[in-house]
């Protein structure tokens, strides 16, 4: 089934198209994440709350994406991607949970750059999956 959109703009069905805002959302919010723990690393201690808030927050959206993925026709890609994002998700909480001999907090900022590069990437992928006549002309353009 194809929808055309005011704009011109043809996608699959309802269930991709709200899979892409969904996915933008997380994006949006774990951008909007490291931002606040940015401010409250370099400005002011008290959006720390912020930032715990908003990670507690789009957590939530993980399994929700997952369980969405598999309901709808997309590629093994994207479900890839999105299957990783619970997953790396489960491994920041473990590194800033889980009291280990070895100081695993180490690596929760490199988890959290891999988070940002796999939620960037699905963004871009769904994009293309989702709206292929704009994926057509940015090539042409560039």
């Amino acid at each position: 089934m194809t929808i055309n959109l005011s704009s011109g703009v043809q996608t699959t069905n309802w269930r991709q198209l709200g899979f892409y805002v969904l996915a933008l959302l997380f994006n949006l919010c774990l951008i909007a994440q490291v931002l606040t723990v940015g401010l409250a690393y370099f400005y002011n201690p008290e959006w720390w709350n912020t930032h715990v808030l908003l990670v507690r927050g789009y957590s939530l959206l993980a399994p929700v994406m997952l369980l969405w993925v598999f309901l709808s026709p997309f590629p093994q890609r994207v479900r890839k991607l999105t299957a990783s994002i619970p997953v790396l998700l489960g491994l920041q909480f473990i590194t800033i949970y889980l009291k280990l001999p070895v100081n695993a907090g180490v690596l929760h900022p490199l988890i959290g750059f891999s988070l940002f590069n796999v939620s960037t990437t699905l963004v871009h992928r769904v994009q293309h999956f989702v709206f292929p006549a704009n994926s057509e002309n940015d090539v042409n353009q560039v």
